[in-house]
């Protein structure tokens, strides 16, 4: 009994002891960190994108230091990105009011390929009003509404890159275009672009397709089918790049051997990075997609999960974020 009750003290004063340690240790250690001032962590946001862990000053607590935080960065990156664009007026595309049946007319292979008749009109209905081009015009009202500030932050980028402006970004990339949920932002350096194989529309609508819950456009949705595609979250990037090229490939050729001969043409010019996705891999899908009745069918398969499908070609490379980007043609 006494050996029990000598236990059972030590016991409490070395966890009395622990505690003590760690709060002098934790005191301490809030005595020596130093605390970042407003205009530095608009500077590090400005500079990377990077938002988080708000500074102290944003609130008194965590949930009112996030927002405080969020409305003071976004405020400061649109000022920032209104003054660069000042400096180098650029023309505004003008653009149709009513953008639906053109999206539909771009996206509506695809939707017939991946889905079946009764789920087709509910796709295409979400995606007519899920693009939104971002330009000079209307780049502060899109700010203001993304729901991310990183978000905020790549398409501040991507619109001073089109325009010919400094971009904030100094390792000297800009998304072309960027999916959040299940809007779509595009730039307006589409209409510049040159490449016969790029389709960034085509391609940020590939990405709603895991983003958005099929009960979200009103489909039935079960335990294993609770995304409008399942999609290896390894291969997103793969999935929504091949869809966009093979969009391309199928306006050139109408029978297997013209699609062949523009895969081709396509390998020898401009493709995705290795960064991004595995070329060899890539390549391969859309010539099996190019050989198909309904190749779109053929790149679902192949970007399917494992479990599902059994087959795993080439190497398997970790998806970079949903940004489609690469070189961006100044507006005109």
């Amino acid at each position: 009994m006494e050996t029990g009750i000598r236990f059972c003290v030590g016991v409490v004063a070395r966890n009395i002891a622990r505690m003590a340690l760690r709060g002098w240790l934790h005191h301490n250690c809030r005595m020596e960190t130093t605390v970042e001032s407003r205009e530095a962590a608009l500077q590090r946001y400005l500079d990377t994108g990077d938002y988080n862990e708000a500074p102290r000053w944003a609130g008194t607590s965590l949930l009112e230091a996030a927002r405080n935080a969020n409305a003071f960065l976004r405020e400061g990156l649109i000022a920032h990105t209104l003054a660069r664009l000042a400096s180098r007026p650029v023309p505004v595309l003008p653009l149709a009011a009513d953008l639906a049946p053109w999206v539909r007319g771009k996206v509506s292979p695809m939707v017939e390929g991946l889905f079946p008749a009764t789920e087709r009109g509910a796709v295409l209905a979400l995606l007519e009003r899920s693009v939104v081009f971002v330009g000079p015009g209307n780049v502060e009202s899109v700010l203001r509404s993304t729901y991310w500030p990183h978000t905020a932050w790549s398409l501040a980028n991507m619109v001073l890159a089109a325009a010919g402006c400094e971009p904030l970004s100094g390792d000297g990339s800009a998304c072309l275009g960027l999916s959040e949920e299940t809007t779509c932002y595009v730039s307006q350096a589409y209409f510049a672009e040159g490449d016969p194989f790029a389709d960034f529309v085509v391609h940020e609508a590939a990405h709603v397709f895991h983003n958005c819950k099929r009960a979200t456009v009103g489909l039935p949705e079960t335990r294993l089918r609770e995304w409008l595609l399942d999609i290896d979250f390894r291969r997103r990037e793969t999935f929504a790049y091949a869809c966009e090229a093979y969009s391309r490939i199928r306006v050139m050729g109408n029978t297997p051997a013209r699609r062949l001969q523009a895969l081709q043409e396509h390998a020898q010019g401009t493709l995705p990075g290795n960064r991004v996705v595995n070329v060899t891999e890539y390549l391969d899908i859309l010539d099996e997609a190019a050989r198909a009745r309904n190749g779109w069918k053929v790149i679902l398969r192949r970007c399917a999960p494992a479990r599902r499908t059994g087959r795993v070609t080439g190497s398997v490379l970790a998806d970079a974020p949903e940004v489609f980007t690469k070189p961006v043609p100044p507006l005109p």
